[in-house]
């Protein structure tokens, strides 16, 4: 079995964004040499996360709405009384799931039809890391 990791730096011009990233975690994939395995592709921020989705711009924009709904910005949340005010993008994250996992078949990520990887920034405007581990048998 082999093991390959590689970390993708992400830097967001927005404090919120969601960045497609399906083309460079299938880039990692590839030069990994993995034929088939698995792809555990996870953010190293507690206020980002790892999703997969349609690449739809309507949908991109609902999902913000939805998230918005669910863990708005405001000032009353008891994480910030450490200083920080960020605890909306906290929960954000917790709602899209920290990291997912995907298939690996025939050297290429093994995705259905309509679906891509995203990388969601709630707390953003700096470099960040995302660890791409692939694991799996050699060709």
């Amino acid at each position: 079995m082999k093991s390959h990791t590689e970390y993708l730096i992400i830097e967001t011009r927005k404090p919120r964004e969601m960045v497609h990233i399906t083309d460079k975690v299938e880039a990692v994939v590839r030069r990994s040499g993995v034929d088939d395995g698995l792809c555990f592709v996870s953010p190293m921020h507690i206020t980002a996360a790892i999703y997969v989705n349609d690449l739809e711009d309507g949908l991109i924009e609902d999902i913000g709405q939805w998230l918005d709904e669910l863990a708005p910005a405001r000032p009353d949340y008891k994480h910030h009384r450490t200083g920080e005010d960020n605890g909306d993008a906290h929960l954000k994250s917790l709602l899209l799931h920290h990291e997912t996992t995907l298939p690996v078949t025939g050297g290429h990520l093994d995705l259905g039809t309509w679906q891509r990887v995203f990388y969601a920034e709630f707390d953003g405007q700096r470099p960040k890391r995302v660890i791409v581990k692939v694991l799996g048998i050699e060709k």
